[in-house]
Parts: structure tokens; C-alpha cells; sequence
């Protein structure tokens, strides 16, 4: 067994001459398996037993080994990148493997399984190093876009003057736990603000560039009828506001960027939003809005690095992001804004792509759109009954579905491999079940996810 870490290797008494041995000063044993609708490691004995994914904690400079027994009969590994420890694979119900490491550094370190789609799975967890020292409060922005910040609805209301200010900012966000990102946004938030009229409404936009920015924004909104959408006559050097008014001609859900060169760069560092203008009498009652947008990153970094992200220009031209988030952040919707709703209610979500670049195969996994208005056309009939549905990037839709059984839904991007990326979000329903339209005999825990 391979010792890593750069810890020497350990004679065992009375073992033959040559034979590499070594003895931990800790061992942990985990079993693998499926719970809270999960892929997980369980402790399976000692402190850790019956713990999901445990911490497991142990002394500075300690030579650490980890047993784990396949308990669901998948294929499998274990690894700690940070000591470069890993395993090989293994299957099978009973089979097992293990690692050993010195743990020589201190801190909060990562143990999962490296298998493509285990780790979104839930097979991680935390291997805690020396006496954990106090988690220093990062200064970093939420950026994340509350689903439910929707507005109120127009109702039956005439046409009016509605008055739009929106405060294009550079500012440092969370992009994810330990990871930051320069985003450029429009008030603070990606996507930006969720702007609600009705059609003929006379809209007045004030757009001002905060002034320690240090680059010319603008607004394009996909609703004007006029140059650029507005860009023509926004375009705000840093501390300068600029304003246009517009009619709301066509009713629909419709997307707002930056438009200023380079046009891409600027919408991929979060400056998108969507504008819904209500048909007249305004959208049916339903239970529940959302306000979701997808968007991504082109970092220089690899997903899942540490520290400050850096833009690359090279990935944005090749169209090869490295993040994909709903919301602007990878956990906004499956940790710091999880969608909630209760059985027997209508659903409504507001769906559109920031994009630059991707087309998004919109889908909620174990739900069925009851009407999908393709392209966010709220004019034309609705599709009914549907599984998956395209958005173009710069383009929208609304989607209403009912909601029957209790659990957790998982929004996502068809295009799978691009929840490896952080492309995920949660929709969680509580109520009571209905063994009419769904029933097992396997316990289903309701609060799980993914």
C-alpha cells in the first residue's frame, strides 16, 4: 500500500525482511451507499458510524489511513487531492480499498470519490486537519439573485410611467465557497433585477455607472423598440448617468444585457436581466413565480479552484466556459435561495439564458411543464405537456406546472455534463404525499436533493 503525502514508509514487527509496512496513528472506515437520495460515504464504524459523509478529524502531522467498503455495488474510488492520495477503483458489493497519508498540513481539506458525477452526487465530505482555525468572514458580495424577487403582477391596471433606475457596479462576489469572481453587474445582483410592466406602459430608463468603475457600460433592452434597444444612448462612462424613455409595445418575457465591446465579455461577468411586459389584464393567478437565468464563466482557472477567478478571454472565444450557474453563483438555488412550494400548487418560472454563448435544454427533473410559451411568447398559445424545452441564449421562456408530490426537483440544463460545472437548482416541495401518482416501498426522504 502506497504511502502518500511524503510521509515515510512504516516496518511492521516482525514483518519479513523488505516488506513495506506502516502503522496509522489514525484509521477511519466508511462504507459506501445510497441515502437521503443520495450517493454517500456512511461511517461505518467507531465515532463516525451511521454519520453521513463524516468529518473526519484528525492531529497535525498524523499518518491517516481510510478504509472504505463498497456497500451498493457501484464502481467507486476515494481520493484527497490536497495529499495526493487516491485509490483505484473498486466494485462490487464487499469489495473495498483503501488510503494512507501523512496529513502534514493544516486546515479543511476535501475527501470524495473522483468518479465523473459522484462528487455532484453527494459522495464528498471533510477531512479536518490539526485544530480548525476560525473560518475568516470573506468580504466578498452575495451576488446571488433572489428566484422570488419577481415584483408584483400588473393585475387589470391601464397603462402608466414606470420608472426603471438601474446602477451598472464591478464589484468582488462569491462565486463559490472559497472562490470569488470580479462580476460586473447591474445593481449588485446577477442577474440583474427582475423589471415587471404591463404593454403600454411609457418606460423611462436611467442607467448610471458607478463611479468606481472602470468601464463604460449600457443597457439593451430586448423589449425597446429603438437604436440598440437603448445602447445607442446609454452608453455611461464611470460616474455618468444616461436615460431614454420607450413604449411597451409587445407583451412577453424579454432578456436585458450590456452592450458595450466587447459585448460578450460584459455579459458574461453577470450584466443580464430579464423585463416581463404583462399582456393587458395581466398574467392568470398562479401560487408561486421564480425569476431564473442561466449564465456563464470563462475563467483561467479550472472549476472547483480556490481563490479570486480570472477572466479569460481565449475560453470566451472558444465557447468553453468553465462555470454554468442558474443565478450567478453555484449554490444560489440549491443552497442560499432554494426554490420552495407546497403540493397542490400552480408554479410558475420566468427562464431565460444570459448566455453569452450556450443554448440551454431547460428541465426540471421529475416534474412535466403543464404549458410551456415557447420563446417567452405570452400571446401565442402555450405547448402543453412538456419535458424539455430550448432557450436560446439572449432568449426566454415561462413554463407553469403543478405540483403534486412532495421532494426535491432538480432544475437543470439537459446537456448533463454542465451540472459538473455548477449548473444545478433545487425546487423543494413539502405536503403530503399522493401514493396515487407516485409510490415505493423504498423510504424517500423529502428533503433530499442531489
Amino acid at each position: 500500500m502506497t504511502l502518500a503525502g511524503g510521509a515515510p514508509s512504516f516496518a511492521a514487527q516482525g514483518a519479513p525482511a523488505g516488506t513495506v509496512t506502516y502503522t496509522p496513528d489514525i484509521t477511519f472506515t466508511l462504507r459506501t451507499a445510497i441515502a437521503e437520495g443520495k450517493l454517500v460515504f456512511m461511517g461505518d464504524a467507531g465515532t463516525i458510524a451511521g454519520q453521513v459523509n463524516p468529518d473526519l478529524k484528525v492531529p497535525a502531522n498524523a499518518v491517516v489511513q481510510i478504509n472504505v467498503i463498497n456497500g451498493d455495488g457501484a464502481i467507486h474510488d476515494i481520493a484527497v487531492p490536497e495529499f495526493s492520495a487516491k485509490s483505484d477503483t473498486f466494485t462490487g458489493k464487499g469489495s473495498s480499498t483503501a488510503i494512507v497519508f501523512r496529513a502534514n498540513k493544516d486546515g479543511t481539506f476535501e475527501y470524495l470519490c473522483t468518479l465523473p458525477g459522484h462528487k455532484a452526487a453527494g459522495m464528498f465530505g471533510k477531512l479536518i486537519v490539526g485544530e480548525p482555525q476560525e473560518q475568516v468572514q470573506s468580504d466578498a458580495l452575495d451576488i446571488a439573485q433572489d428566484p422570488t424577487a419577481v415584483g408584483q403582477p400588473v393585475g387589470k391596471r391601464g397603462p402608466q410611467k414606470v420608472t426603471i433606475d438601474l446602477e451598472t457596479t464591478e464589484v468582488i462576489g462569491q462565486l463559490a465557497s472559497g472562490s470569488t469572481y470580479k462580476y460586473w453587474t447591474f445593481n449588485n445582483k446577477v442577474p440583474g433585477p427582475f423589471v415587471r410592466v404591463r404593454v403600454g406602459d411609457t418606460v423611462t430608463v436611467n442607467l448610471t455607472n458607478a463611479k468606481e468603475a472602470s468601464h463604460i457600460h449600457s443597457v439593451d433592452f430586448h423589449a425597446v423598440t429603438g437604436p440598440g434597444g437603448g445602447a445607442a444612448v446609454t452608453q455611461a462612462a464611470p460616474g455618468q448617468t444616461k436615460s431614454f424613455t420607450f413604449k411597451a409595445l409587445h407583451p412577453g418575457l424579454f432578456v436585458y444585457h450590456c452592450a458595450t465591446p466587447m459585448v460578450a465579455q460584459h455579459i458574461t461577468n453577470g450584466m443580464y436581466g430579464m423585463i416581463l411586459v404583462e399582456p393587458e389584464g395581466g398574467l392568470s393567478p398562479v401560487d408561486r413565480e421564480f425569476y431564473v437565468m442561466q449564465g456563464e464563466l470563462y475563467t483561467a482557472q479550472k472549476h472547483g479552484s480556490q481563490g479570486l477567478q480570472e477572466f479569460s478571454l481565449e475560453k470566451l472565444l472558444d465557447e468553453n466556459p468553465e462555470h454554468l450557474m442558474f443565478n450567478g453563483t453555484m449554490d444560489a438555488l440549491s443552497g442560499k435561495h432554494k426554490l420552495q412550494a407546497v403540493v397542490g400548487e400552480q408554479i410558475r418560472i420566468f427562464f431565460g439564458v444570459g448566455g453569452p454563448n450556450l443554448v440551454s435544454s431547460f428541465h426540471v427533473i421529475g416534474e412535466v411543464f403543464d404549458r410551456v410559451y415557447s420563446h417567452a411568447s405570452l400571446t401565442s398559445k402555450p405547448l402543453t405537456d412538456v419535458q424539455t424545452t430550448l432557450v436560446p441564449p439572449g432568449g426566454a421562456t415561462m413554463v407553469e406546472f403543478k405540483v403534486d408530490v412532495p421532494g426535491n426537483y432538480i432544475l437543470v440544463d439537459h446537456a448533463l455534463s454542465r451540472v459538473e460545472k455548477g449548473l444545478s437548482g433545487i425546487l423543494s416541495v413539502s405536503g403530503k404525499p399522493d401514493p396515487s401518482i407516485f409510490h415505493s416501498d423504498e423510504p424517500v426522504d423529502h428533503s433530499s436533493g442531489h
